[in-house]
């Protein structure tokens, strides 16, 4: 049996709690919402999975949490908090008072505190709200903030269902990523409520949301509410009106919506981002209040992410292009279905333009412009930037280009949302899946097909018009010319016609071995039909740039002025005289 090489080391370099022991399958939250104390007393009982045998001990994510007990199966557990990690918080280490085994579950309850400072949450005063009479709170999770409300396998990789009560004053409203589940008074407290929410849905710890206000709803489609407060709720439905239009033009693309309800939430202005993904409740920045057709881009943005980065999930952060390249690209095809191709066009430029500002700030070699960035040590609110989102979608362009255009590849799309729903994600994953859907468009066939009677059969003309056509195309996978030199014995070959286009097609390909077997053709004879190229092509391969420019000063004096200057422009070298 083969392992998954992904499942082999199920492990997130921003999270304390491994996933490959045991994994979380259900939340359930008890939350009393405390503004005097800027706390949420806390009890969370967290139903695991276990994956092993000898079953004994776990980790969760904290960050500043106060944790006073520990309980599983309601028997008293042993815990203790490790050392605090400047960004990943503190591991909470709980030993259980007894042995499982793979395939049992055991219900462990934590009764906590959060902090004032927790990073998840803002506490708003009165003055900071359009109505000035009520505090506020909302929280924002991801990336990896849900581990100062909640102690929890804080990863994307890991997806669970949740269930919470909230007790908050009875002036305001509660809120939650969730269905609504009714409300009561608070048996406890006769000037607090209680609101109750379900989450039947699986998905990761970051779009678990909370927001506390004076809130109010308005009924904008048939499975969709808009909540703000008083002072922007009937301008907020007014603008978002759109959307159960937006829902249904999206569902045609990806398949049907599954989280049941789709609300939006206005927040207050210092909400952070233009909007938040979290299910059945969009939080949304009151500046697209404004009238500009930039709140259609935000809600169409926010709305995909039902299917990609909700639905599916990237499994660590450093796939998190998964989440955002798919989400711009589904975002696009839904401006192209509700106004036109033009209009999609018109928004990829601009998107083009973002990347390349990310990447003039970042630096062009700086890691973090990579698609999979390492996230090692890194913290992924430092990672942030349009790069996921833009060279993601400048990917699947690329990708929906070569294939067929955009119907072709957004049956890609939808067809990779129904393989891996309610699952994360890795890109090794994708790709594959990406390769098996489009087999008879990828290169990468099967190896067994070259054969030695191949070339039998060809003139030396027609080898060398045919490793022309090679150079002309994408380089091959090294996959490819590593197996045609094991069947054809193309380095036996001293024709220089061949010789020449063969090396080149090799180094194109990023071969190492190719390297000094075209620089020595590229010194040993002069005629510059062969030099320059062959020079041009080992600077082009980054690796050997330096080892070029190096063999090219050391026989420079040795070659034609001509071909010398020539080859020193090509290579970017002082075209003075050699010493």
């Amino acid at each position: 049996m083969i392992l998954d090489p992904n499942m082999a080391s199920a492990t997130d370099p921003c999270s304390f709690s491994s996933f490959s022991k045991c994994v979380t399958k259900h939340l359930n939250l008890t939350y009393h919402v405390d503004f005097d104390s800027h706390v949420i007393k806390a009890k969370v009982a967290l139903t695991v999975e276990v994956l092993v045998d000898n079953f004994t001990s776990l980790t969760l994510d904290t960050k500043d949490l106060k944790v006073s007990k520990v309980t599983a199966n309601g028997q008293a557990a042993k815990f203790t908090l490790g050392p605090k990690h400047s960004f990943m918080g503190t591991p909470l280490e709980i030993t259980l008072p007894f042995d499982l085994s793979r395939g049992q579950h055991v219900i462990v309850e934590v009764t906590y505190e959060t902090a004032p400072s927790a990073s998840a949450l803002q506490w708003l005063t009165p003055e900071q709200t359009a109505g000035k009479k009520h505090p506020y709170l909302f929280s924002q999770c991801q990336a990896t903030h849900c581990r100062s409300m909640v102690p929890c396998q804080d990863t994307p990789a890991m997806k669970h269902t949740y269930y919470a009560q909230v007790s908050v004053p009875k002036e305001l409203v509660a809120v939650m990523s969730a269905v609504r589940d009714g409300q009561e008074p608070d048996p406890q407290d006769s000037s607090r409520a209680i609101y109750r929410f379900r989450q039947p849905v699986p998905m990761p710890s970051y779009l678990i949301a909370i927001v506390v206000g004076a809130l109010e709803s308005r009924e904008i489609g048939p499975r969709s509410r808009v909540w703000s407060e008083k002072e922007f709720v009937d301008k907020a439905a007014f603008e978002f009106s759109e959307t159960e239009t937006m829902l249904k033009t999206a569902e045609d693309l990806a398949g049907p919506y599954v989280w049941g309800q789709y609300d939006i939430l206005v927040l207050p202005p210092s909400f952070p981002y233009g909007g938040m993904e979290n299910p059945c409740l969009t939080f949304a920045t009151p500046t697209l209040l404004a009238g500009d057709r930039s709140l259609s881009n935000v809600i169409a943005h926010e709305i995909s992410h039902s299917w990609t980065g909700n639905l599916v999930t990237n499994k660590t952060w450093e796939h998190f292009w998964l989440n955002e390249g798919h989400t711009v690209y589904l975002e696009r095809m839904i401006g192209r279905s509700m106004e036109s191709e033009q209009f999609r066009q018109f928004k990829a430029m601009g998107g083009w333009k973002d990347l390349q500002e990310s990447v003039n700030t970042f630096g062009a070699n700086n890691p973090l412009t990579n698609l999979v960035p390492n996230m090692n040590e890194v913290d992924p609110d430092d990672a942030f930037s349009s790069v996921p989102y833009e060279k993601g979608f400048a990917l699947l362009y690329h990708l929906e280009e070569l294939m067929g255009g955009p119907e072709v590849f957004m049956g890609f799309v939808k067809s990779y949302i129904q393989m891996f729903a309610y699952s994360s994600v890795t890109t090794e994953e994708w790709k594959k899946y990406l390769f098996t859907y489009f087999k008879n468009k990828t290169k990468e066939g099967d190896l067994g097909n070259f054969s030695e009677v191949d070339m039998k059969t060809l003139s030396t003309h027609q080898l060398i018009e045919f490793l022309s056509l090679l150079l002309q195309e994408d380089p091959l996978p090294l996959s490819h010319v590593k197996r045609m030199q094991e069947v054809y014995r193309l380095n036996a070959l001293n024709n220089a016609e061949i010789r020449f286009r063969w090396l080149r097609l090799c180094v194109k390909s990023k071969w190492e071995d190719a390297v000094p077997m075209a620089l020595k053709m590229a010194t040993e004879q002069g005629r510059m039909k062969f030099t320059r190229p062959l020079f041009k092509e080992v600077y082009n391969f980054d690796k050997y740039r330096e080892e070029a420019v190096r063999v090219f000063i050391a026989h420079r004096a040795a070659m034609h002025p001509v071909t010398s200057n020539l080859v020193a422009k090509d290579l970017k070298v002082d075209t003075g005289k050699s010493t």
